[in-house]
Order: C-alpha cells, then sequence, then structure tokens
C-alpha cells in the first residue's frame, strides 16, 4: 500500500458533537485531504440536515458515516490513536506537533487502521477519553487567541496528513514541459543583452563614455529573475517598441470621451 492509499485507513473519529453543522464541515475537511471514514460517537444531533448542508459535495462522507456509543468502540481495530486537544495536560509526554504526528498515523496507516480523535466542541476530550489515544497532537495557535472551530482542527490536521502521504506536488499546470517555457539558451541571453544595451544607449540612459557598472548590474538582475523563453521574448519585443514605435498615440486620462 502507498502513501495514499494510506489515507483511506486514517479514520476520523468526533465524540459527542454538539453542533451538526460541525459534522457536516468535517465531512467536507476530510474529503478535500483524500479522507472518508468518519465515526461519530453519541452525537448530540444526528442525523441532521444542517449536517448536509454544509458538507455541501462531501455528502457521501455524511451519509456512510457510523455513529457509535462509545470511543472504545469508535476505536476498535486501531493499531495506533491520535488525540487532539488544546488543553495542557499535566500528565503524560508532551504533544506531538501535527507535522510529526501526521507522518506516524501515515506511516502507520500503511499495515493498520489509524483513528485521530476530536472531542465535543465545547470541552474537549476528557481525561478518561484521552487514556484511549496513544499520543496528543496540539495545533501551535496563537497564544492570544487560541480557539478553532471543530471543523477547522480536522482541516489542518487533514492537510498534515496528506502532506504526509504526498511528500511532492504535483504541480497544477506543468508549464516546464511546454517548449515555450524552457530556460533560454546563453546565446539568447546575450542578444538580449546585446539589444538592451543599444536601446539603453540610444534613449542615453546609459552613456558608452561613463558606463560604469550598469550592464553587469543589470546581466545580475536578469540572471536571479531567470526569464524563460516566452519572457524573454515578451522582453525582447519591449525593446523593439522602443526601437521602432509605431506612433500610436496612447490616451491620458481625461482624454475625451468621457463627460
Amino acid at each position: 500500500m502507498n502513501d495514499v492509499e494510506a489515507l483511506s485507513r486514517i479514520r476520523i473519529v468526533l465524540v459527542n458533537t454538539q453542533h451538526p453543522g460541525n459534522i457536516g464541515s468535517t465531512a467536507r475537511a476530510m474529503l478535500t485531504m483524500g479522507l472518508s471514514e468518519l465515526v461519530l460517537v453519541s452525537p448530540q444531533r444526528f442525523p441532521h440536515p444542517q449536517a448536509r448542508m454544509t458538507a455541501a459535495h462531501a455528502i457521501e462522507v455524511v451519509e456512510k458515516a457510523r455513529v457509535v456509543d462509545s470511543l472504545s468502540e469508535a476505536l476498535a481495530g486501531c493499531a495506533w490513536v491520535l488525540a487532539s486537544s488544546a488543553r495542557p495536560r499535566h500528565l503524560g509526554d508532551a504533544p506531538l506537533t501535527p507535522w510529526d504526528a501526521a507522518t506516524r498515523a501515515v506511516q502507520t496507516a500503511a499495515s493498520a487502521p489509524v483513528a485521530l480523535v476530536f472531542g465535543c466542541e465545547r470541552t474537549g476530550l476528557t481525561n478518561e477519553e484521552l487514556d484511549l489515544c496513544h499520543a496528543v497532537t496540539q495545533v501551535p495557535t496563537n497564544p492570544g487567541y487560541s480557539s478553532l472551530n471543530l471543523s477547522q482542527a480536522v482541516q489542518v490536521l487533514s492537510y498534515e496528513l496528506r502532506k504526509a502521504a504526498l511528500p511532492e506536488f504535483r504541480p497544477v499546470a506543468a508549464k516546464q514541459d511546454h517548449p515555450w517555457y524552457a530556460p533560454p539558451g546563453v546565446e539568447d541571453m546575450e542578444r538580449f543583452y546585446g539589444h538592451l544595451e543599444r536601446i539603453l544607449m540610444s534613449t542615453g540612459f546609459l552613456d558608452p563614455a561613463n558606463p560604469r557598472l550598469l550592464m553587469r548590474r543589470l546581466r545580475q538582475f536578469f540572471n536571479r529573475a531567470s526569464p524563460d523563453r516566452n519572457e524573454l521574448n515578451i522582453l525582447r519585443g519591449v525593446l523593439k517598441s522602443i526601437e521602432q514605435p509605431k506612433g500610436r498615440r496612447v490616451p491620458l486620462p481625461g482624454d475625451g470621451g468621457e463627460a
């Protein structure tokens, strides 16, 4: 099983959820990151129309959600259980960072089911519920305002799970595969620099009798920018428009045609 498939073995467990809208929003947060197994422990209002409404196009996660009476039942068969808790605890190890927790969850889920547990909105998880979990994670929020909505917390941790499962994201648009976006050759850049120097001298911006380091600085600037072939052609076109202006008058703000 690869890391992406491991996401299918990670279940999200919500304990005693108060607001049905949070169940739907959680389903949406899950599905956007490739998670689909939702288990509800004694939800206060479910099924509920608001859960379906806030799920949007993730309604399938809501419809397939399992409802159980206890956290023990929700965790049955899991090899590793991670609790999400914002409150500091006096006992136990220090909480894992979300990214470290996600890495371990994905690694474990490659061979056995994993659960990520969230408590109810008002009080979070009880100490007894935490005793059923192997580790705790905590989102490093702003100390001055650390409140996260339940579905927001699920979204943050679901994102970390997906990031751990997909360490290298494929670009949305693989523009590097298009010939226009390939890097220009050395000869292309030298022709551009010659063109640029000629134009700057023609406009008087560059004094050939006292050039100082202008062209060297411009070379460094464009080398840092690393223009692709398409961008270099645009720059050459701009230079050509200065060298051979077409004479079109550019209307200024306030010129005719306005009342």
